[in-house]
């Protein structure tokens, strides 16, 4: 018989919020207008074709997924270092080789790398925190 699996709903909600808020700093303030420019557009663009709803609703489900996974992979009482470099492997070791990878392959720059590899290492980095803090 399978056992139900435990998981932290404070710690998968706070990762996910972490991960909406990160966001909002990493692609706006932070570098905004540079991935912008990487990627071919302007700010008229961003803001005429952007729909809020749809990208942060699909947005905030993607990233509770992510963090209810990572919280299934890294079990109920991870202790507080473990999660943090688990979080932090996953994000440079996993995601950020496999974007990195595909952006080689087509001839993306460099900096358009970093920003998007960065994001997601810094991303899977904060869940970490949250489960190592509210877990």
């Amino acid at each position: 018989m399978v056992s139900p699996v435990e998981v932290n709903w404070l710690a998968i909600l706070a990762a996910t919020a972490s991960n909406m808020v990160l966001g909002g700093l990493w692609y706006g303030p932070l570098f905004g207008a540079r991935w912008m420019a990487l990627v071919g557009l302007s700010r008229d663009q961003v803001r005429r074709d952007f729909n809020p709803v749809v990208a942060y609703g699909i947005t905030f489900v993607l990233g509770f997924i992510a963090s209810y996974v990572f919280g299934l992979y890294i079990g109920p009482n991870p202790g507080r270092a473990f999660a943090i470099v688990c979080g932090a492997a996953a994000g440079l070791c996993w995601v950020a080789t496999s974007l990195a990878t595909n952006y080689l392959f087509e001839g993306r720059p460099a900096a358009l790398i970093a920003i998007n590899a960065g994001y997601h290492a810094v991303r899977f980095t904060l869940i970490g925190v949250a489960f190592a803090f509210f877990g």
